[in-house]
């Protein structure tokens, strides 16, 4: 029987130990994709520590996969045999459950994630559920846009839907990492006028060429208090994973702002209500969104030339391309290549 290559994890806190597998059939509502390319993610930490609810070892993760599909299941009308199509963190949802049944689906309460409850695209091949498929565009480098279906999708789909910021307002990414130097890109690309805020001044030129209007170090002064000379964000998106710093980007709020939280670690922030009261302030989270926002954010980016930088891995590389990533010395994403 014709065979692929995976990689696994089998123990809590364990290493990546490659493996043969018979390549398999998809069932019911399923697709056979071939992995073209898969982004390691600071989230697949939770299958190697083995501490996502629900997830069973061994595992294949992988979470930001991009391939072609091979091989559809009975019951699948969509997608078809050939198209090139990604597979994020939103791996599936039931249709039944009171969220999906008001469309709601990014909040169904019987959501799979791919590459935690199903094994992921750290493979050759992998098996996904219909419903968490999302259709590539026409000559999209797979390479560059795995990033795209989490890191990607998550300041994007977080940015475009919040309903108190316009063109023209002032928005500021916190952060110019994986998901900062992204979140650049888009927020100026929607028109936004783009304040980057970072700890020092190493990587001013960088935001300037993403598409910063201005640039925020924090080392000189609070960026609440530069964020106020500017006029005050309508919107700041907070992408390292650093709760401390969250405490003075509340301060840097206009009327109306949002501190959007996407990035995040397991520690907490003060806050004063009065922080919000005065100026009708909002502290929210998001999620990073379905199949289809995953769709329109490789269309988006695609047309307006926003790509993500990656250092790229062979799979059988792949515990150098994790512990690469988990370190902190990659600057930006990692992708691996099968």
């Amino acid at each position: 029987m014709a065979t692929y290559k995976c990689a696994v994890i089998k123990e809590a806190g364990g290493r990546f130990v490659l493996e043969d597998r018979e390549i398999p059939s998809p069932e019911r509502d399923q697709v056979l994709i071939k992995v073209a390319a898969c982004g390691v993610c600071h989230s697949d930490k939770f299958v190697v520590n083995a501490i996502f609810p629900g997830l069973q070892l061994p595992r294949v993760p992988g979470h930001e996969a991009i391939g072609t599909v091979e091989e559809v299941g009975e019951g699948v009308d969509w997608p078809r045999k050939g198209m090139l199509v990604g597979v994020g963190w939103h791996g599936s949802h039931c249709l039944f459950c009171v969220a999906c049944r008001r469309g709601d689906f990014i909040m169904c309460a019987n959501s799979k994630v791919t590459g935690i409850h199903r094994d992921g695209g750290y493979a050759e091949y992998m098996i996904a559920h219909w419903t968490g498929v999302a259709e590539m565009p026409e000559g999209i480098d797979p390479v560059a846009a795995a990033p795209l279906l989490c890191a990607g999708i998550t300041v994007f789909n977080s940015m475009r839907n919040q309903t108190n910021v316009r063109a023209g307002d002032l928005v500021a990414i916190q952060g110019i990492g994986g998901l900062g130097h992204l979140g650049i890109q888009f927020a100026k690309k929607m028109g936004f006028n783009v304040a980057a805020i970072s700890s020092n001044d190493t990587k001013k030129e960088l935001a300037t060429k993403l598409g910063a209007d201005h640039f925020i170090d924090t080392s000189k002064s609070p960026a609440s208090q530069q964020l106020q000379e500017l006029g005050g964000a309508k919107l700041v998106l907070a992408t390292a994973p650093n709760s401390k710093s969250m405490e003075d980007l509340v301060n840097g709020l206009g009327s109306d702002g949002r501190l959007l939280l996407i990035g995040s670690d397991s520690n907490t922030f003060s806050l004063s209500p009065f922080q919000v009261i005065s100026n009708r302030g909002c502290i929210c989270g998001w999620p990073s969104g379905i199949a289809t926002d995953s769709a329109d954010c490789c269309v988006f980016s695609k047309k307006q030339g926003i790509e993500s930088m990656n250092e790229v891995f062979s799979l059988e590389n792949v515990q150098e391309a994790y512990d690469y990533m988990i370190s902190g010395k990659a600057r930006f994403r990692v992708v691996i290549k099968p």
